[in-house]
This record gives structure tokens, C-alpha cells and sequence, in this order.
């Protein structure tokens, strides 16, 4: 399987299928890039579509893990790095988003000609100067506490995770996709994802997204369980060149819930992006 070696030799795997612009697809907490099923499948004819797996996850996972997310982000910057990608458009879905806030920060923004957030904060969890995190957060609500949870009841917490990813209400909808989720979030390292959990609940991107002037796009579900529409238009007043768009039948993964709708965005946006240098991305 196609890979990449980082610098302490770890294997990070990916997917590449189609060509033109890059789509870089950053996928979130206990998932893997099988999540973007839709955007694998749909978009090779208009992008070159690349999905990773991240350091801990799916298929890049080592055992003895214990990620965090500036290791994720350097992970994401040696693939690009690799594969030579310029003028990408790169796809952050939740925690996936952080990963990728911070991979632009530290280099990566250089061969990248825009972004698509969706549905994340710039900081998890809410406190006296911050309410737009993770719905019921707080600081008195102990991480630690909770990736001890995670490492004690894996299979409840992460049934739990798999059930917040959809939307709220009309619970028979997309009955097949709910059950694969559930068992490949199941599948998952506790103690990579309690690792992880704890790194990603201390970051805090708000004052430094302000240097990331590249247009981008904000997706949010406006039935998210995890965060309120509110976020979105937080995070917009963040970045200097973000616009929103809602899909009002999702909740945390409009990729996955409206699938067509999103290729269909990603593919209007990118329209509206400066062409990319050609014979510059390396095949797989």
C-alpha cells in the first residue's frame, strides 16, 4: 500500500486515485480516510484525491501509539513534502482540521492554495473567555478524566463518538453508513485515541489562524450534535479570507451525510482558485 515515512519511521498510508489539482482529504478523532468514501469515489475526475490515514489510525497505526497533534501535523507536511503537492486544496474535518491549521502554520501553507474547515473550532474546550467548543464542555470537566474513560470503556465511548457524528433527529436515516461507522470507530486504539483526545483538547488556534490568508471555506451541519452553528461564524471572524456554507441535513460530516451537495462545493471552490503549477505533483 502507498506510503510515507516520517522522520522517526513511522508508516503513514494513503490513497491516491485521479489527477489535476490535489484534494487533500485530513480526516478526524478515531476515524481513518475511508471516511471520505464519497469524495474517493466521486471526485478523481475533476481532482488528484488523496486520503490519509493518520499517525494512530486506520491503517498508519503502530501499536504503542500515543499521538499527538503536532506529530499528525508534521506526518501530513512529510506526505505533502513527498508527493510534491502544489496548489492543493486540503480538507480538514473536524480534529482533522487542527492537523491541518497546524501543518500550515509550520510550512505547509506554501503549496497550498485553500482550505475547507469542517465543522471544528479553533478550541475544544469552553471556558470563561471561550463558548463556542464541543457542546457541554468545560474546564471542569477533567481530559485526563475522560481519556481514562476511554482506556477503561473503549466500546462505550466509542459508540457513543460513532452516534454524535449524525445529525440530530430522523434516527433511521443512513442506517448502513451509522453501522460501518460505529464499527470502525470501535476498531480504534484507546490509548492512541486517549493520547490524542488529550493533546487536541489543549490547542488552541485562535490567535494564530489570523496568519492563514488563504481563502477558505467554512462546512458546518446546522444539526451537528458536537458544535453550534455559532462556531462556524466564530471561526470565520478568525480566518482573513473564510466564507461559510451550512448543510441543513447533516450534523458533524456533511461529506458523509450530503455527499453530492459537498463534492459539489468542493469543486465550486475550487474553481475559484488560482490554477495549479502543472507536472508538479509526483504519482503514487
Amino acid at each position: 500500500m502507498p506510503h510515507v515515512v516520517a522522520s522517526d519511521g513511522a508508516r503513514i498510508v494513503y490513497d491516491a486515485a485521479g489527477e489535476g489539482r490535489p484534494l487533500l482529504l485530513v480526516h478526524g478523532w478515531a476515524t481513518h480516510g475511508g471516511f471520505f468514501s464519497p469524495q474517493i469515489a466521486g471526485l478523481p475526475d475533476r481532482f488528484r484525491v488523496i486520503s490519509v490515514d493518520l499517525r494512530g489510525h486506520g491503517r498508519s497505526h503502530r501499536e504503542g501509539d500515543r499521538p499527538n497533534v503536532r506529530q499528525l501535523a508534521d506526518d501530513l507536511r512529510t506526505l505533502a513534502d513527498s508527493l510534491d503537492l502544489t496548489g492543493m486544496l486540503a480538507v480538514g474535518w473536524s480534529m482533522g482540521a487542527m492537523v491541518l491549521w497546524q501543518a500550515l502554520l509550520d510550512g505547509m501553507r506554501d503549496r497550498t492554495a485553500g482550505m475547507v474547515v469542517v465543522d471544528m473550532s479553533p478550541k475544544v474546550v469552553n471556558g470563561p473567555d471561550w463558548m463556542y467548543g464541543l457542546r457541554g464542555s468545560s474546564p471542569g470537566r477533567s481530559t485526563n478524566q475522560a481519556a481514562e474513560i476511554m482506556r477503561a470503556d473503549w466500546p462505550t465511548v466509542s459508540r457513543r463518538a460513532s452516534q454524535r457524528i449524525f445529525a440530530h433527529g430522523h434516527e433511521g436515516e443512513h442506517a448502513e453508513l451509522k453501522q460501518w461507522a460505529a464499527a470502525e470507530i470501535g476498531s480504534a486504539d484507546a490509548d492512541a485515541m486517549a493520547a490524542l483526545w488529550v493533546s487536541l483538547s489543549g490547542m488552541d488556534f485562535r490567535a494564530e489562524l489570523r496568519r492563514l490568508d488563504l481563502p477558505a471555506l467554512i462546512a458546518f451541519g446546522t444539526r451537528s450534535r458536537l458544535y453550534a452553528p455559532e462556531t462556524a461564524a466564530e471561526l470565520q471572524g478568525l480566518l482573513p479570507r473564510a466564507s461559510i456554507i451550512a448543510f441543513e441535513h447533516s450534523g458533524h460530516a456533511p461529506h458523509l451525510e450530503e455527499p453530492a451537495r459537498f463534492n459539489s462545493t468542493l469543486i465550486q471552490f475550487a474553481a475559484e482558485l488560482p490554477p495549479p503549477a502543472r507536472g508538479t505533483s509526483k504519482a503514487a
